[in-house]
């Protein structure tokens, strides 16, 4: 992936590895400062995981700004490309990064490359119903769970719920397992192909739903249950599993947490797309609003509403880029 403007080489090899903990960050960010003469529509589509982030920070920018619209549509983050280069969002929400065919439609409309703007951190948790008491889950076992080609080491499909290790007294041990996902237009649902499934395909009897809050609400009231989300979207109704894997011949069980970000298997970035031409600057509200939002006061909000903060250094290079882009060039 590349990185135009704002972000050097350093946050370029960061990003395109896995996401580190972001340990105590945000209280070296500045407050937001508000700026005078700051009014209008601004527009955001795409991912409904980043869309639930950015309702909040809309709020707190309409607090400040009275006088701004903020129109959020999510759509899935396959909505956020076409969106953003045909004109009709400012701002494409993605949890997941621009694919090479949706960054050639934008350069060939603008003959420069969309931006990416890291904006928080997130980790997909594995959950099942809240009574089910399955100890932990390896990424083989998952594979297992959801796919259908089986690239991650697993040697068949594990469709009873006996299979993952429940004991065979507990009333749900011979049960089928139920797969729930995200539907192909969800950026979760590519992130967790790729990082989950190897790269490989679910299998047909996954049951897709096109919103991270339904699938949680299915699962919440599904005992055989199992799916996929955001750690922001868990509820009551649901338990996080924690997963094993094996990295550099150390095995390692973790739930989905900031103290766990930087190793944990399914963790990421979400991000912002923007229209910035190379040297150029952002219109003021777009500007502003990403300001706020890579603030500490922004930040705050991220880390309130179950996300994970961004590296407050990430952050700052970031914010200055948008600030100053020819500093970065």
């Amino acid at each position: 992936m590349r990185l135009p403007g704002p972000l050097c080489l350093c946050w370029l090899l960061l990003l395109a590895t896995a996401p580190y903990a972001a340990s105590g960050g945000e209280a070296e960010l500045g407050g937001y400062q508000a700026v005078s003469g700051i009014s209008g529509t601004l527009s955001a589509t795409g991912s409904d995981t980043v869309a639930n982030l950015m309702a909040l920070w809309a709020e707190e920018f309409r607090r400040i700004y009275p006088n701004v619209n903020i129109q959020i549509r999510a759509t899935g983050s396959s909505a956020a490309p076409t969106a953003l280069t045909e004109a009709t969002a400012s701002i494409g929400l993605m949890s997941r990064n621009m694919r090479r065919n949706e960054i050639r439609s934008f350069t060939a409309r603008y003959a420069y490359q969309p931006t990416p703007l890291p904006v928080a951190l997130d980790a997909l948790a594995i959950l099942v119903h809240r009574d089910n008491p399955l100890p932990s889950i390896s990424l083989a076992e998952i594979d297992a769970v959801f796919s259908a080609t089986l690239r991650c080491g697993a040697e068949r499909r594990l469709e009873h719920w006996q299979e993952l290790g429940l004991a065979a007294s507990f009333e749900l041990a011979g049960r089928e397992i139920l797969a729930f996902g995200r539907n192909s237009v969800s950026g979760t649902y590519g992130f967790f192909k790729e990082t989950a499934l190897c790269r490989g395909d679910f299998h047909a009897g996954v049951n897709e739903l096109s919103g991270s809050g339904a699938l949680v609400q299915a699962i919440g009231s599904t005992r055989n249950g199992i799916g996929y989300a955001s750690i922001a979207f868990t509820t009551p109704g649901v338990r996080m599993v924690p997963v094993r894997w094996r990295r550099a011949g150390m095995e390692s069980t973790a739930m989905p947490s900031e103290a766990t970000a930087g190793g944990y298997p399914f963790s990421r970035y979400l991000f912002f797309y923007v229209n910035q031409p190379p040297g150029g600057s952002l219109p003021p509200l777009e500007r502003e609003f990403i300001r706020m939002v890579l603030s500490r006061d922004g930040q705050q909000i991220v880390s309130r509403s179950g996300y994970i903060s961004l590296p407050a250094a990430l952050a700052a290079e970031t914010l200055a880029g948008i600030a100053n882009p020819r500093a970065a060039e």
